[in-house]
């Protein structure tokens, strides 16, 4: 679970991290403002019910004793607050008022001293008392009249409502939903140089001489940039060096090769001569393999449309000409066109290696193209397969599988390899397998764009 939900990219781990700090804060600061509004609210309901009994006790005190039921009866037709006169002061199941609001009560009730016209003495303020609260809802306030009478009155508060506002959620709503599009936009922002870089990465791994990274934005991206372009220098110059060095003992060596056969030819012993001029042979093949490794590692051959469709068909055919004994062993299965961007040349130089692998150690070519997002081309041959611990180490330089993949009917060591750099430069690679039914299988897989 935990990991189906976490998201793998930076940039939403990102977003998903503030979004959540956006909540936490949303939260606390909603909490906070309900309740701060609850008290506000509460201190309106104890001063509203506050002034509405000082103004019901005022009437009553002035109201003569044939009044008084009178006025209790016009009072009591509200629902909210009540109204009774009683010659007992009445059992109450609520505590007394917390201080803030008994001061509050008597501030309301007294303010302006007694009622008017009374003709008596000013009600003293512990003559009041009060009892309830804000969490209880209720309010009662006890006097004692100069009469000896208890006048009682009860009031009924709702409860308080902290979101009652209606403009108040979808202001909220609002500000989270442009609060949520920033942050997104911002996280974007600040990690698209992560995703140039690793773009940038992955065009190195395929092609040694991409384009740098431009060395602009923030300080810290313009350094990164700068940082991965010295080093993909650097690399540049290696591979070079590595390439010419090995290019220039391969061309050196042709001179040499070339004296000692010429030498070997006055060689008196026949058996002798003819082992000689083998081994010389092999040697230049060598070396020409080297020559070939080297230019394509060093080839600026541009990129074009070409159909794989009819290359692999034209491999094929070609194929079938310089061995026509195996002619009738070699198939095409697959659309028939299909269109990748690539070097034309260095496509058909990986590609015929595979075919000719395949014709020379398992004696035939199945070749099958599947177009599905990107390009895959299977080569099944009838060979007795690769032993398992050299299906990897088959494409270093100069590496040769034991068995039929043997000195006299194999090359050099240098096809494979040549394969999948060509392959792999074109954002592509090549991988081999030993197939169920007997035999090898490459395939070689290139991306349509």
């Amino acid at each position: 679970m935990k990991l189906r939900l976490w998201p793998g990219s930076l940039a939403s781990r990102t977003a998903v991290v503030l979004l959540l700090g956006l909540m936490a804060v949303q939260i606390a600061g909603l909490t906070i403002h309900a309740f701060d509004r609850i008290e506000v609210q509460r201190f309106s309901q104890v001063r509203d019910v506050a002034i509405r009994m000082a103004g019901m006790y005022r009437a009553i005190v002035l109201a003569s004793p044939a009044q008084r039921d009178a006025v209790l009866a016009e009072f009591n037709r509200g629902l909210d607050i009540g109204a009774e006169v009683t010659s007992l002061p009445p059992v109450l199941d609520l505590p007394e008022a917390p201080d803030p609001v008994q001061r509050l009560f008597r501030y309301n009730m007294f303010m302006g001293g007694p009622p008017p016209g009374t003709g008596g003495p000013p009600v003293r303020r512990r003559e009041l008392q009060i009892f309830g609260g804000p969490g209880d809802r209720r309010f009662v306030a006890m006097a004692h009249l100069s009469d000896g009478m208890w006048l009682t009155l009860r009031a009924r508060v709702d409860a308080p409502r902290p979101w009652h506002s209606p403009g108040f959620m979808a202001a909220f709503a609002l500000m989270t939903v442009v609060a949520a599009g920033l942050t997104i936009w911002a996280v974007r922002r600040l990690t698209a140089p992560v995703a140039t870089l690793a773009a940038a990465a992955e065009a190195l791994g395929r092609d040694v001489n991409a384009a740098p990274l431009p060395e602009d934005g923030p300080r810290e991206v313009a350094t990164a940039a700068a940082a991965f372009n010295t080093m993909a220098g650097r690399i540049r110059r290696f591979v070079q060096d590595r390439t010419e060095l090995l290019t220039a003992i391969g061309h050196d060596l042709r001179t040499p090769i070339t004296r000692l056969k010429l030498r070997a030819e006055f060689v008196d012993d026949d058996e002798l001569r003819t082992k000689m001029l083998a081994d010389l042979e092999e040697l230049e093949a060598m070396v020409a393999a080297t020559l070939a490794f080297g230019r394509d590692a060093r080839t600026t051959e541009p990129v074009t449309s070409i159909d794989l469709a009819e290359l692999l068909r034209t491999i094929l055919d070609e194929a079938g000409d310089a061995n026509p004994e195996q002619a009738e062993r070699l198939s095409y299965d697959g659309p028939a066109h299909a269109t990748v961007r690539a070097r034309s040349l260095s496509l058909k130089r990986a590609l015929t290696n595979l075919v000719s692998n395949a014709i020379a150690y398992g004696g035939a070519a199945r070749v099958r193209l599947a177009v599905d997002g990107g390009a895959s081309v299977t080569i099944d041959d009838d060979g007795p397969g690769i032993p398992p611990s050299e299906l990897d180490r088959v494409f270093e330089p100069f590496q040769r599988g034991e068995g039929s993949r043997n000195r006299e009917t194999g090359g050099v060591g240098l096809g494979l390899p040549i394969a999948r750099n060509i392959l792999r430069a074109h954002g592509g690679d090549v991988t081999l397998a030993n197939r169920a039914g007997g035999g090898a299988r490459a395939v070689a897989t290139l991306p349509m764009g």
